[in-house]
Formats: structure tokens, sequence, C-alpha cells
């Protein structure tokens, strides 16, 4: 042995705590990503987060994950390739927050409380989309955020699937009061249930596609293909389509295939080398479960819904004989003359169940809290000055998510890219008759899909053995 020189001294007092620094740091970042996970798996089970304490329990929980985040960027930890182009996007979500706080401030809101909280829960919602893409930067780390939430999505099924079967009907802790007969999983409403699912079926047909081989077929994988991680991910995914079907959401159902159509139109016209293969895979989500395994689980309830949907009373004669069983239609009416009168500035984040009532005629016969149309809401609340920044968020989250279904050399980023477009655009569409984006378990997972289509196209890969997936 030779003995240690000054250098070697000097080197080992210097280097030793920064490598236990580092050390420290990648550990903390880990707990942090478990911390991320768990929030997401906790956020629908409390009736959708939709209550004033599950509300400050998320706020108080991502403010703190946020705060640890900050802290170990003075450290060695690692920062996503994703992080710079999610700067404008974060940007854009920081712009409307600050416009919220205007409202407060300037005395614009009608409802200064409820402002208050939109503002916490709206900086909640952009710092969680800033630790997701910094935190799951890599394709392994990836997989295990779109697994969290495929796996969050088949519990919500199964759950809400075997209430409304075994006629239970409870939620997590009480009995149903309403929706009897109609899945709902832990959420209050049926139309909720759909949202949520809509979002994490995108990201299991997303992570699906991510995983799929394209080596020529042989017997000694049939095996692997029977009782492999994507089998039990394809029954996932039958599992979460019966529960859709099962809440009988019209707009929900709807929104789901019409954007899986879109979606899957486009990447098999795309994809011309995986067309058939890539065929099969979607064509087996549209025939075999919803004609095949659907239609014992509810699918006629639902088809005798959209059938028999009513916007306008049936008059014979000049008499009623049947009234609409659809009164969205006439809200969106009467509470367009509340977006037009502050068109600008808005009345205020969360203000619309305070200044709606005095809008409504005498044919709304129930009281309403959301506009039952999130672009409406948006604009009576935040004006244009507040929900403009709010379309050019999701309208960007689109562009990465189609830019990396076009990158077709990826497989993953492909895969990825098909899910994350396939939720934000279902969402879309759903958002024209409901209010998914007003409940915070349904905006925050929007929030993650819009996070999962900027990494789909911009996380680490560094090399790999074969078969292995990289940190």
């Amino acid at each position: 042995m030779f003995p240690a020189t000054n250098r070697d001294i000097a080197f080992s007092v210097v280097a030793l705590p920064v490598l236990q620094m580092s050390s420290l740091a990648l550990r903390c970042e880990r707990c942090l990503l478990v911390a991320v996970l768990l929030l997401l798996l906790w956020l629908p089970l409390p009736l959708g987060s939709n209550r004033e304490w599950a509300v400050g329990l998320f706020v108080a929980g991502t403010g703190l994950l946020a705060a640890v985040w900050t802290l170990l960027q003075w450290t060695a930890a690692r920062q996503s390739r994703g992080l710079k182009v999610a700067l404008p996007m974060f940007g854009l979500l920081i712009a409307t927050q600050a416009w919220v706080a205007v409202q407060g401030v300037a005395g614009l809101s009608m409802d200064v409380g409820a402002t208050v909280q939109y503002l916490l829960l709206g900086t909640a919602y952009s710092l969680l989309f800033l630790l997701v893409v910094n935190l799951f930067h890599s394709r392994r780390r990836l997989v295990v955020l779109l697994g969290m939430l495929a796996t969050s999505g088949t519990l919500q099924a199964f759950y809400g699937a075997f209430m409304t079967l075994s006629d239970i009907e409870w939620l997590l802790a009480t009995p149903k009061t309403s929706y009897i007969g109609d899945a709902t999983g832990t959420f209050v409403n049926r139309n909720h249930l759909a949202g949520y699912l809509e979002m994490t079926l995108a990201v299991g047909i997303g992570l699906l596609l991510a995983l799929r081989d394209v080596r020529p077929f042989r017997w000694v994988n049939l095996l692997e293909m029977l009782m492999g991680a994507k089998a039990r991910l394809r029954l996932a995914l039958v599992v979460m389509v019966i529960a859709l079907v099962m809440t009988h959401s019209r707009m929900g159902n709807t929104a789901f295939f019409s954007a899986l159509m879109i979606v899957g139109g486009l990447f098999m016209l795309r994809d011309r080398d995986n067309r058939f293969r890539n065929g099969l895979i979607l064509a087996s989500i549209l025939l075999v479960d919803v004609l095949v395994i659907s239609q014992y689980f509810g699918l006629e309830k639902l088809k005798d819904r959209l059938i028999n949907t009513r916007l306008n009373d049936v008059l014979v004669e000049g008499q009623v004989v049947q009234r609409e069983n659809v009164d969205r239609d006439d809200i969106f009416v009467y509470a367009m003359p509340l977006a037009t009168e502050k068109l600008l500035s808005g009345h205020g984040a969360g203000s619309f169940e305070a200044v709606f009532p005095q809008y409504p005629g005498e044919d709304i016969r129930t009281h309403f809290d959301h506009a039952h149309n999130d672009y409406l809401q948006f604009v009576i609340e935040y004006g244009l000055i507040g929900s403009l920044p709010l379309l050019a968020f999701a309208l960007l989250a689109l562009w990465r998510a189609f830019q990396a279904l076009w990158r077709l050399e990826s497989l993953f980023r492909s895969g990825v890219g098909f899910g994350a477009a396939t939720g934000i655009i279902a969402i879309a569409i759903h958002s024209a008759t409901d209010f998914n984006l007003q409940i915070p378990a349904n905006a925050a997972t929007f929030i993650v899909l819009c996070a999962i289509a900027v990494l789909a196209n911009h996380h680490n890969t560094p090399g790999t053995t074969p078969g292995r997936l990289p940190d």
C-alpha cells in the first residue's frame, strides 16, 4: 500500500461530503416521487376531493411537496429534460393564478372567499404540474406514473361496478343517496367517475401501446402474453371500460370513444408499418369490450338514455305530454348573460354559485352550483383574461402529445403521446356538458395528463440493458 498524499486527503475531505449529499438528495427525491404517487391515488377517494377539508389536504400536501422539491434543487438532484419545455406552460398557469389574485384584491370578485379557495387550488395545480414534469423525468419513472394512474382507475372502476352489481350502493364511507343503479366509485356524480375513467383509460391504452412488441410472433411467447404484465394491463382496461359503461354517463361514454376513434384513426394513418397490429389493439377495445362484454353490464341502459334524451318539452295540441329530461341546455342559455356582462374580467373565480341565482327562469327547478359547461363557467368566473391562458395551456399540452404521437421511430414515445392526446380530447369533449374540471381529483389528474404529454417526448433515456427500462 502506498501512503496517502496530501492531494488524496484533500480530495476525500471535499468529495466525500458532496457524494454523501448527492446520495441523500437522490433518496429524498425518490421519497418525494412516492409521495406524489400516493397523493394521486388518494385524490379520488374522499368524494373526488370535492370537500373543503379534502381541498385543504390537497393544497397543504402539494405545497409541502413543492417546498421539499425546491430545497432539493440546491443539491445534486437531477432535472428533467422536459422542465425547459414545461416552463412556458407553467407560466400560463401562473398567469391565471395572478389574475385570480387580482380579482380578490381589487374587489372584482362577487365571492371573495370562493376566489381565495380557487387561488389556492390553482396554485396547487400549477405546482403539481411542475413536480410531475421534474420528478418523472426518466422512462422507468414515467412507466411507474402511468401504471399508478391506470391502477387508480382500475380500483375506482372495480369498486364502482361491485357496489352497483351487489346492490350495496355505498360511497367510500356512507350510503349513496343519488345515482342509485349507476357506477360512481368514490365520486358522488356518475359523470365525474366517467371523466376520471376517460383519463385513466387513455393512460392505460397509451401504456399498452408504448410497451407493444413488434417482434414476430412465436409460440414460446404465448405464456407471457397470457400471464405477463401486458395481460394484466389489458384486464385492467376491460374493468375500466365496463365501469365506464355502467356509469350510464351519456357524454362520458360519447367523449371517450369519440376521442379514441379520432386519435386512433390518425395514429393508424400515420403508422403504416404497424397499422394492422395497432388496428387490432384499438378494435379489441372498441368491439370486444363494448359490444361483447359491456352489454352484460348496462350497455342497454346507456343506449336507452341516449335514445330518450330530450332537450325540449314534447307538446301535443299545446299541452306538455313529456317534459325535457336534460335541463343543462337551459342553464347554458340563462348563464350566457353572466359571461357577456363581464366578458374580460369575469365575476371572480368560484363565484358562479353566488351570481347565477339572479338569472335563471321559472323552468329551472333545482339549485345549480356549477354551469355544467366548463368552458362557460371559466369565462363567467375568470373572464377572457384568466381563461385564455388556461386554453393556451391545454392546447400546448395537446400539441406536445401529438408531437410524441408522430415519433414513429419510438414505440414508447408514440404510445404515451397517444394516451395523453386521447385523454385530453376526451375531457375537452366532456367539458362541453359537465364540470369535471371543477372537481379537484379530476382537475389534478388532467394537469398530470398534460405533464405526461410533455414527458412523452422530453424524458431522459440513458442507455439500458435489453429488456430493462432506464431509471
